[in-house]
């Protein structure tokens, strides 16, 4: 997804310097919401791994140690 962000930049970069600006605005467009979903993909799977990790760290069901009364 990113990388077609990126495509779609280009030809808005490409198409802006040869005065199309419909086409320059439109693949503008494109790149920008391409690159907005690819950000909150990111951040979305950052978001997981950050509960996945707490959930390694501290697991909330584990087991406790068995406790052996001593006579």
């Amino acid at each position: 997804m990113f990388k077609y962000a990126v495509v779609f930049l280009i030809i808005s970069l490409i198409a802006g310097a040869f005065g199309l600006t419909n086409v320059s605005q439109i693949a503008k467009r494109v790149s920008m919401v391409l690159f907005a979903l690819f950000f909150l993909a990111f951040l979305a799977l950052m978001g997981f791994a950050y509960l996945v990790s707490e959930a390694i760290d501290r697991p909330a069901l584990a087991p406790s140690p068995p406790v052996t009364a001593y006579v």
